[in-house]
């Protein structure tokens, strides 16, 4: 798992846990059974690779115009 993760640096995830809850962020490292992911308000979370149960690339969102009246 570990190995896999690190293909994904510099992405953005969504991780699961078995508990129900999960988190998202930009990889910014792996190591030592450790995930390390970057929020968007530039806060850094350390996850224990051992707890993740479900990971999604973030596919970044198609802006689409609207209709002004």
């Amino acid at each position: 798992m570990e190995e896999f993760l690190k293909t994904l640096k510099e992405k953005e995830v969504d991780i699961a846990f078995g508990s129900g809850s999960s988190v998202r962020g930009e990889i910014t490292d792996v190591r030592d059974g450790v995930l390390f992911l970057r929020d968007e308000e530039d806060r850094l979370a350390y996850v224990a690779i051992e707890k993740i149960t479900v990971i999604w690339e973030v596919k970044d969102s198609l802006s689409r115009p609207g209709f002004l009246g």
